[in-house]
């Protein structure tokens, strides 16, 4: 059998993942819904990496907090999403927000997939500008947060992991990848309860120990550090209201 070409084997990994992370119990493994979380996490495989292990972003969250994190985050998802069915189970990044859920903080990822899958990282000016304009006031994401913002919950957007610089499938995203989220942080600082975590500084150059395998998704080293980041502020942010 001939090796699959690069980029086919890693869409196969990412397609993968969707499918385990998508039947994993969410959250925390021993928290249902019916207890209540005022967290919620929803994204792309990001969020949901390590979901099966216990070992995702969403569980460090809870687990610096020590209280339960409902994660919907669904690997593969995209912000622009255009098939109803699949889009309605969470393929759709804004449909994996309950208005009713009652949440006090919603953690978000989203838009690496719409770049890196929608446009291949090359020429992707209007795929950027559907996501978020350069204001970071219009488009796909400002929508997504500000109909969560409207339910009165605070919103924290993650930043997507950068390349150490060797081999890795997603290298030529580097400067799609700081455009959206250079966006991102212009919408943050104008929208009230909205709060952007940069993991730019993350992973250091020629540092594999951040990443899996692939070379994509995040090492549980990662998600476990991230996770601290969003703990740290959370808790900081809540501490000040108080």
């Amino acid at each position: 059998m001939k090796p699959l070409p690069l980029a086919l084997a890693i869409l196969t990994i990412v397609l993968f993942g969707c499918a385990e992370t998508a039947r994993a119990p969410a959250g925390v493994s021993t928290v249902s819904r019916g207890d209540g979380p005022r967290i919620l996490a929803m994204g792309d495989s990001l969020m949901a990496w390590h979901g099966l292990s216990g070992k995702s972003i969403a569980h460090s969250v809870a687990n610096n907090l020590q209280e339960p994190v409902l994660n919907k985050a669904v690997s593969g998802a995209h912000v622009l999403y255009k098939l109803p069915i699949s889009g309605a189970m969470g393929m759709k990044i804004a449909n994996q927000f309950d208005p009713e859920g009652g949440w006090d903080w919603v953690v978000v990822t989203g838009g690496g997939n719409d770049l890196w899958l929608g446009c291949g990282c090359r020429k992707c000016e209007r795929k950027l500008d559907k996501l978020i304009s350069q204001d970071g006031r219009k488009g796909a994401i400002p929508g997504m947060l500000g109909r969560i913002r409207q339910t009165g919950a605070r919103v924290i957007y993650v930043g997507y992991l950068r390349s150490p610089g060797v081999g890795s499938g997603i290298e030529e995203c580097r400067s799609e990848g700081d455009v959206l989220e250079g966006r991102v942080a212009r919408l943050a600082d104008y929208a009230e309860g909205v709060y952007f975590i940069s993991l730019k500084d993350l992973v250091p150059h020629g540092d594999r120990s951040y990443h899996g395998v692939d070379m994509i998704h995040p090492s549980t080293k990662a998600t476990k550090e991230i996770g601290e980041r969003v703990a740290a502020l959370i808790r900081q942010v809540d501490s000040a209201r108080h």
